[in-house]
């Protein structure tokens, strides 16, 4: 039953700190950096619960990066005019298009988290866990590291005012970093709503987003009806997460939906007016993100049935232990990855202002294929930044601010269903090795460790 209760949950949060942490897992001197990094990820391999299903842990890594490097492909800062302002290579370059049919992620990370949250709230009631407590547990997890971000920007922002910036670039900055957040809110939402939407079929949340488009769209009605879409667009792939939860999407399933999907997407495009751009295009008439529109849904109907289609290559492709790795330090911290990506790159391009002439790919227009390629060289820098502000607060994430200590009540369930006291380390207990945490047992991500999601 300990199996079947961290099936489909998320990797662990418990990453530990310098010189105990994954990242610190292995101990370099005398050593080779590539021998290292492979007893590292064998470790985190052995530690991970057979039952687990690693091909669902890497779709929503999938989905993570594709939103981050989506966002760092098509969102320019152009410094042209005294202060900074957004604009999209997409608005200049239309042929670029497919660049958002690729990175446009966001359906498959609701598709994931359905089937996640249903079975985490299944396990929970399996355990006797009552609901307001397993509520939140994945609520803190979701928002723990919003607090950081919220602090430093609020700061960051007071700052730059009283520095003498222009309200506008403070005004651009504060909203690409907050932009994002909207997504932790409806995701949030559906989580807290799981138990009402076990058995709920995504075709009545598709057939209220056609409504609401057809009203809009063929009616002219209010454009702020869309907004309903916000909720029941997003809601289509969380339910049919809830349906692969419970057995009921099969391979077959997943070719109707890639094909169907795709389908119906284009046809809307070509015959219907919606804009081909799966992402908002500065200046564009009508977005089909902001709200999601019917051709956003049933594109993300089409990414949901490849996803399905993708399981069993994924599933063979986790069980190399440095891919699995890989995939097992994205999901520990993912929420802390998408809220400071925008961070990331900003801080590149602030860095940039300092060398006193608009630096291609980063301050100019998005207009030309040079631009497209020095962005391209640009990507790499973004990851540098990136990982700094992952070094710096991936901790909000995990829990691990105050130590790794468990602290309050008098008993913690591990994933395992190992029970802790008070005042010992979750997972001090490593099997194979020095119980003492000697040289022949270094951390790394222990089994009991990997139970959230």
């Amino acid at each position: 039953m300990a199996t079947d209760r961290v099936r489909g949950r998320g990797v662990a949060a418990s990453v530990r700190g310098p010189g105990r942490g994954v990242a610190a897992a292995v101990r370099w001197p005398g050593r080779g950096v590539a021998a290292a990094v492979r007893d590292a990820a064998r470790r985190i391999d052995e530690a991970t619960p057979p039952g687990r299903d690693r091909a669902v842990d890497a779709l929503r890594a999938l989905a993570i990066l594709g939103v981050v490097l989506g966002h760092w492909l098509v969102t320019a800062l152009v410094a042209d005019t005294g202060t900074l302002r957004t604009a999209s290579p997409l608005q200049h370059l239309p042929e670029l298009t497919p660049i958002s049919w690729v990175f446009q992620t966001l359906a498959v990370f609701f598709f994931v988290g359905g089937h996640v949250g249903v079975r985490s709230h299944l396990a929970a009631r399996e355990r006797g866990t009552p609901y307001r407590a397993w509520l939140t547990a994945r609520l803190a997890r979701l928002f723990r590291p919003v607090v950081a971000v919220l602090v430093l920007w609020t700061v960051a922002a007071a700052l730059m005012l009283l520095a003498g910036a222009e309200p506008q670039t403070v005004h651009t900055l504060g909203k690409l970093v907050l932009s994002p957040l909207w997504f932790l809110l409806v995701f949030a939402a559906l989580t807290a709503a799981t138990p009402l939407l076990v058995r709920l079929h995504p075709l009545w949340a598709l057939a209220v987003v056609a409504h609401v488009d057809l009203i809009r769209f063929g009616f002219d009605g209010p454009q702020e009806l869309g907004w309903i879409n916000v909720a029941a667009g997003w809601l289509v792939p969380y339910t049919l997460g809830a349906l692969w939860a419970r057995g009921e999407l099969s391979r077959r399933a997943g070719w109707i939906l890639l094909v169907s999907g795709a389908a119906v997407t284009a046809a809307l495009v070509a015959g219907c007016g919606y804009p081909a751009s799966m992402v908002g295009v500065p200046g564009a008439e009508v977005s089909n993100l902001s709200p999601p529109t019917l051709a956003a849904v049933c594109f993300g109907l089409a990414q949901c049935g490849l996803a399905l289609l993708l399981l069993g290559p994924l599933r063979r492709a986790m069980r190399r232990p440095l891919a699995w790795a890989a995939i097992a330090l994205l999901n520990v911290s993912a929420m802390t990855v998408f809220l400071w990506h925008q961070t990331a790159m900003m801080a590149v391009t602030a860095t940039g202002l300092l060398a006193g002439r608009p630096l291609a790919g980063l301050h100019t227009v998005p207009d030309d294929a040079g631009w497209i390629l020095a962005r391209l060289a640009w990507l790499p820098v973004f990851a540098l930044a990136l990982a700094v502000c992952w070094t710096a607060f991936r901790a909000y994430e995990t829990g691990e601010r105050g130590g790794s200590r468990v602290r309050g009540g008098s008993r913690v369930r591990g994933g395992s269903g190992e029970r802790v006291r008070p005042g010992e380390r979750v997972g001090s207990r490593v099997r194979g090795g020095s119980p003492k945490g000697g040289a022949s047992s270094p951390p790394v991500l222990r089994r009991r460790e990997m139970h959230r999601a």
